[in-house]
């Protein structure tokens, strides 16, 4: 199932409105390359990562990964997101980032519903005792 809406995405190089597709049947976030060379310094991968595409026999190899925060009514989320040359959306939400998020979408309204207690940052100190 997919969902398409506009989120504010940030990166360490620049901001920018984006259209996200929210597609669970995809498992990772992706990013076309061109935008998120606008947005954030690439890290390579050690290792290029092999992605079957839903061409049969087709496969993508992914050398690059950024790291991005986006926002949803004001709900700061961050995720890593594989860069995808030639990718035809401008942002992929795949199902690890739903599920981390605990996302769930609502296809009779289209619109993406999060929890703002979700992302909470719960910070635990750990005091080491003598």
């Amino acid at each position: 199932m997919i969902l398409r809406i506009p989120l504010f995405f940030e990166g360490s190089k620049n901001s920018k409105n984006l259209y996200a597709l929210f597609d669970s049947g995809a498992t990772y976030s992706c990013i076309n390359e061109h935008i998120a060379q606008e947005l954030e310094i690439f890290i390579p991968l050690h290792t290029p990562m092999k992605l079957a595409t839903a061409s049969e026999h087709v496969f993508m190899e992914i050398t690059n990964i950024v790291r991005l925060d986006f926002y949803k009514d004001d709900i700061r989320l961050s995720d890593e997101f594989l860069v995808v040359p030639s990718l035809s959306e401008e942002v992929v939400i795949g199902s690890t980032t739903m599920q981390k998020w605990r996302i769930k979408l609502d296809f009779e309204n289209d619109t993406v519903i999060i929890d703002p207690k979700v992302a909470k940052l719960i910070l635990i100190n750990l005091i080491k005792k003598d």
